[in-house]
């Protein structure tokens, strides 16, 4: 028997980042719910192109491959789209064979209420103010940004987080924000050993990171095994901020398998070698598709960072 679903790691998704319904959304905006449902309904056997997230969902459904008992993750479809528009949806989740049967269908409205009852710890959307509505209550949440993503038959799992904003909260950029960075190098030093709160994603990551201990472990029985999972940060922080980001890691319990400390250099450099299948970052500064190619970005819109947005 599989594990139940509120000790299981839960990803919610919603329809415009797992599928490319560009062409379903300028049919919804220019003509109207009625267009856009028989459009829906006409097209209901055509299959949808895949979206930005859908790289990472693949990918992210092959750890219950490995621990095929358990089936320890899920991903649950959070979609505006009606129960009859959504068996397009439907349609295109079989052929792609993924393993998605939980759903919620919300007929235009927002499903980001049920993500506590589906036990989500992270929802991807494009609609942005979905993903605030999440934000504000508190909800893990982030806005994928739609990009031109080419996917490669690559195995491996590859997600990177930015710190400040998105795994802790928000404290040390607001100290770098009100006083400058003098100020940040000397107050992070002085609280070094203290841990940062969590922030909109700690739970996320920290139950990637219990996966990553699990592969570890299979690996010391099994020199063949594959491991499906690797975890990056990558932040602005450096000496001698990364003290105190390296120590609430450890009183959290946790590793990472690459941590990249770039002082203000440009973050493009190290994704553009990397290339995760998500990136997460609260500043839309680092998030420019323009300059970072065949990447999925994802915008947690929190904390400081976020007020004038």
């Amino acid at each position: 028997m599989g594990y139940p679903i509120e000790k299981k790691l839960v990803v919610g998704i919603s329809s415009n980042a797992l599928f490319d319904l560009r062409k379903e959304d300028e049919i919804f905006e220019n003509e109207g719910l009625e267009a856009y449902r028989q459009y829906q309904n006409e097209h209901k056997a055509d299959i949808l192109n895949t979206g930005v997230a859908y790289p990472f969902i693949k990918r992210f459904l092959r750890i219950n491959d490995v621990y095929n008992v358990e089936k320890p993750v899920e991903v649950v479809l959070l979609s505006r789209n009606s129960p009859e528009t959504g068996v397009r949806i439907f349609n295109s989740i079989r052929q792609y064979e993924l393993n998605i049967t939980r759903a919620a269908f919300m007929s235009g409205s927002s499903a980001v209420k049920y993500i506590p009852a589906f036990n989500i710890s992270l929802f991807l959307a494009t609609n942005e103010n979905d993903v605030k509505e999440a934000i504000k209550a508190n909800l893990p949440a982030g806005r994928i940004l739609q990009n031109e993503i080419h996917d490669d038959e690559t195995f491996e799992l590859r997600v990177a987080f930015d710190f400040d904003g998105v795994i802790a909260n928000d404290e040390a950029e607001k100290i770098y924000k009100q006083n400058g960075i003098q100020k940040y190098h000397e107050y992070e030093k002085e609280h070094s050993s203290e841990e940062l709160e969590a922030g909109p994603l700690a739970d996320f990551f920290t139950k990637l990171a219990f996966f990553q201990r699990l592969e570890t472990t299979h690996r010391q029985k099994n020199k063949d095994y594959q491991r499906i999972l690797k975890t990056a940060i990558v932040t602005a922080r450096n000496a001698p901020a990364h003290e105190r980001a390296i120590n609430t890691l450890n009183k959290w319990g946790v590793e990472v398998d690459e941590m990249f400390l770039l002082g203000g250099v440009d973050k493009s450099r190290i994704l553009e070698v990397m290339k995760p299948h998500l990136y997460f970052d609260d500043q839309m500064i680092h998030l420019d598709q323009t300059s970072i190619k065949n990447i999925p970005l994802v915008h947690i819109p929190f904390g400081i960072a976020n007020e004038d947005i």
